[in-house]
């Protein structure tokens, strides 16, 4: 009887959801996924992004598994994190964002789509940094994506990429805007290693 009760016990606590909460944060889980993104188009050959374009850049917008059936129709749903060069080096712990709507130029299908941007001044970064920023064919962004293995540039007009204040209560345990995440002393939490090994790894430099 004694051990029935301490089963139960045990397997009423795993189903709460405060145990839930702490055991999975699928943000978290998206977060090491964006790492792992940004590896595979890295580490493709004669596919990955260019490493002179990333040298250059100013930050950098990883949207793993960009939602399918919108995708096609021309609305689409994705979540992400966009990080940022330190002012000395390395950097910025990532902060959320979310991509809704517009249309892409160059629609390759696919059950998911993987979204990398690259903001290639100061300007373009403060202007993603703002609590919304609509995308279009700005010089200062440059855009690509994979699909059932296709890495190819694509345009993301009329898009929005906005804040995602909930999904930072997520990460950093209160609503962060992004920009004081970005440009604050915000520390990265541990599913942020992968994704930003990898930035310093191609990118370590401090940026001019």
């Amino acid at each position: 009887m004694r051990r029935f009760t301490l089963t139960f016990s045990l397997a009423l606590t795993l189903s709460t959801p405060s145990f839930a909460a702490k055991a999975k944060n699928p943000v978290a889980e998206r977060l090491n996924e964006a790492g792992v993104v940004f590896s595979e188009i890295m580490s493709a050959p004669d596919k990955g992004i260019p490493r002179d374009l990333i040298e250059k850049s100013h930050c950098v917008v990883v949207v793993p598994g960009l939602k399918k059936g919108a995708f096609i129709v021309g609305a689409k749903y994705g979540k992400g994190f966009i990080t940022c060069r330190k002012d000395h080096h390395g950097w910025s712990a990532p902060a959320a964002v979310r991509v809704e709507g517009g249309s892409f130029g160059f629609q390759i299908g696919g059950s998911e789509t993987d979204v990398v941007l690259l903001v290639m001044n100061e300007r373009g970064a403060n202007r993603l940094l703002s609590s919304q920023f609509t995308l279009g064919g700005e010089g200062e962004i440059l855009s690509w994506s994979r699909s059932r293995g296709v890495f190819a540039g694509i345009s993301l007009q009329g898009a929005t990429l906005r804040q995602d204040l909930d999904d930072n209560e997520a990460l950093y345990g209160k609503k962060l805007e992004n920009r004081d995440i970005v440009r604050g002393h915000v520390a990265a939490p541990r599913s942020a290693a992968k994704l930003l090994g990898l930035l310093n790894k191609y990118s370590p430099r401090e940026h001019s």
